[in-house]
Formats: C-alpha cells, structure tokens, sequence
C-alpha cells in the first residue's frame, strides 16, 4: 500500500500546451499549478448478446480524489522514468488483470481538464480499450485502491451523460467493510461518476462504438 505522502510526492514528467517535455514536478505540485502530464487509461469492453458493455471501477472510500464513484477500469499517471507501456502496471495493480501492452488498442491521446477547489488536473490522456472475455471473479482488487468493479451498457451511460435518462443498471461485485465480495444489481445515476469532461467521456465513447463496428 502506497501511503498518501508517498504519492504526492511520486515524480512526474510535465509539459508544455504542445505536449512538449519542460521539466519534472512532484505529483502535489503538477496538480496544484496544474501542469500538463500524462496519464494511461485503460477500458475494460464486452461484447454480450449484441449489447455493449463498459467496466467501471468503484473507487475506494479512502481515496483522497472522488472516493466511493465509478470511474474509467483502470488508470493512473505515468511516472518520469517510465514509459506509456508500463502504464499496464496500473491494471494489474488496480485489479489483478494481467494485460500484455500489444493487447490493448489504443484509442487516442486526449488532453483534458478537471478542476475543483482541491486541485487543478490538465490531463494528457493515452486512452486504451481492453476487450475482456473473463468472468468477475478474475479480478483481484487492491482494496486501498479499489472496492469494486461493475459493467453497464454503453449506450445507456451515453444517454446518462446526455441527461436523456435519470439513471440507469449497473450490474458486477463489491468488497464490503468486512472484506466480503457481494454481488451488485442497482440503479446509480449521474453523481455516482466521476465527472471527467463531458468531451472526453464523448470522444471515448464514439472511438470505442467505432471500433466495434469494423
């Protein structure tokens, strides 16, 4: 487990509007100045009876940023000394999916802002898809991290975002306070997210209907 003062100060590559290197910045600072910096996503998909399927993860309730939401499968930031490929660490470290990096498929690099009054986050975002074939049970969670994980279909969180629906059923497993995985079956609606740039969340989705569709 990765203690909080530890992860603030984590080093990180940083850069200018052009997506060119100018230095490196601890993790605290990148987030306060708001320093561009790059981050790997990674989106679990399936493909079930012609329905497509997203995966979100259920963000611990010890989490500094966003605690207890759903947010992309698997993601984090990608350190000075490492590549857009070890970016893979975070899937196996988050939820205990080995993924080689020739699986993934990348979907774009995507710059982004999220702003709130504890920080000042300018995301450069390698966004991966995943397609996933493995059962809930496979995945392996790092609890301080993460104490779920859930699939939903992709077109009606994309009528969610929209607000073209109040909610909508999100289906998977969570590990309760006494470190028992329970079955999930409820209706979540908007809040339940994080809210990553309306852009983002509609560039992503497109990209991943595209890609289905070949």
């Amino acid at each position: 487990m990765r203690g909080l003062q530890k992860i603030e100060q984590e080093l990180l590559r940083i850069f200018d509007d052009n997506h060119k290197p100018i230095g490196i910045a601890a993790r605290e600072e990148v987030h306060k100045f708001g320093h561009w910096h790059e981050t790997f996503h990674c989106w679990f998909t399936r493909i079930e009876t012609g329905t497509l399927y997203l995966y979100f993860q259920l963000r611990s309730k010890e989490k500094k940023d966003y605690p207890s939401l759903f947010d992309i499968t698997a993601a984090g930031h990608i350190l000075a000394d490492e590549s857009i490929e070890d970016g893979t660490r975070e899937v196996q470290e988050e939820i205990g999916i080995h993924v080689d990096f020739t699986e993934l498929i990348l979907l774009d690099v995507v710059k982004y802002c999220v702003s709130n009054k504890d920080l000042l986050d300018n995301e450069i975002a390698h966004v991966f898809l995943y397609p996933y074939t493995q059962s809930f049970d496979n995945f392996i969670l790092q609890e301080e991290e993460v104490s779920g994980i859930v699939r939903a279909e992709l077109i009606l969180f994309r009528e969610l975002l929209a607000g073209k629906r109040t909610s909508l059923q999100v289906d998977g497993f969570e590990i309760n306070q006494n470190g028992v995985r329970k079955t999930v079956h409820m209706n979540v609606d908007k809040s339940r997210f994080v809210l990553h740039e309306d852009t983002y969340y509609v560039r992503v989705l497109d990209l991943i209907e595209e890609y289905y569709k070949k």
